[in-house]
């Protein structure tokens, strides 16, 4: 899924749409959605920001809903989310 960076305070966190990704404007902190629609804090990942806008996170991107239960596990490399 190709994603969207978005940008101002509207779009954090409720406007943000699945695959949307960007800095929330007060603290500046990387937040994403993933494509099933999960919020995820990229404050523990490393952020690369590319000249077209596009970011790339590392490690994985994991989200879950408790230690057992992954909602959505991938990789946003060059603005585009791959899960894996």
């Amino acid at each position: 899924m190709k994603g969207r960076r978005v940008m101002g305070e509207f779009a954090f966190p409720h406007g943000m749409q699945p695959g949307d990704y960007g800095r929330h404007p007060h603290d500046q902190q990387w937040m994403a959605r993933t494509p099933n629609g999960h919020l995820c804090n990229l404050s523990r990942h490393e952020v690369v920001e590319h000249d077209d806008w596009t970011i790339t996170v590392s490690p994985s991107i994991a989200v879950s809903r408790s230690h057992d239960e992954v909602v959505w596990h991938g990789f946003l490399e060059h603005g585009v989310w791959r899960e894996c």
